[in-house]
């Protein structure tokens, strides 16, 4: 069980938005945040994953305590069990495949999981070779595996496919749907595309404004629209 409650006053093209976020997630959850540019959808997972303090409320995942404004607790994001992939690759361009994943280990513990992710993504070929010579793709790919190596609590999926073509996309969206039910993860993503949160997501949160204008099932809210 994952409990959030979230304010933060950001700043909007037309003014300060007061965000206010209040949702449970259950373990196995795949939610999709959806809703125009300048919402607070990003900042929602950069509060998540400790990158941005909220101005208060609290989080806490699976009995653990990452946030609480109450007591001034506030983890480090390396701290957090949480993995996340941006719509940029973010990969050390110094390092090869295999030591980006090697990198995200803790103390450089369960290699073994290293080739096994390698495998799941299809680059053991590529393993050595550095992120300059990869595709869009298969960069996605790496950062994917990646945010897995840890086996996160949550994973913050931030309009992570958004830069590859349409083909590349639904091969990225399956990988995704496969780490997420074999990783048994609770995955929050942030997307424009309405197919691709019909596709993925179960749950469906609408941010109109800073708070929650839609929590439930993304088929029947898109529905709704047509």
């Amino acid at each position: 069980m994952i409990d959030i409650v979230l304010h933060k006053k950001l700043k909007g093209a037309s003014g300060p938005i007061p965000l206010h976020l209040d949702i449970q997630l259950d373990k196995g959850d795949f939610v999709g945040i959806y809703g125009p540019s300048g919402a607070g959808k990003s900042s929602i997972l950069r509060m998540l994953a400790g990158l941005l303090l909220p101005d208060s409320g609290f989080v806490q995942v699976n009995g653990e305590t990452w946030y609480d404004s109450q007591s001034s607790l506030h983890l480090a994001p390396r701290h957090r069990h949480i993995g996340m992939v941006f719509q940029e690759y973010s990969l050390f361009p110094n390092m090869t495949v295999r030591e980006n994943l090697e990198f995200a280990l803790d103390h450089r513990r369960d290699r073994d999981l290293v080739n096994t992710l390698l495998d799941s993504i299809g680059m053991q070929e590529l393993a050595n070779q550095k992120p300059g010579i990869l595709s869009g793709g298969q960069k996605q790919r790496v950062a994917l595996a990646r945010a897995m190596i840890r086996r996160p609590a949550l994973l913050l999926l931030d309009e992570p496919l958004s830069a590859l073509d349409m083909q590349m996309r639904k091969n990225l969206q399956q990988y995704m749907l496969k780490f997420h039910t074999d990783f048994e993860l609770t995955t929050i993503l942030v997307s424009h595309d309405a197919a691709e949160i019909k596709k993925m997501t179960k749950r469906l949160l609408v941010l109109e404004q800073g708070k929650i204008g839609y929590d439930g099932n993304p088929v029947e809210f898109f529905a709704s629209m047509e």
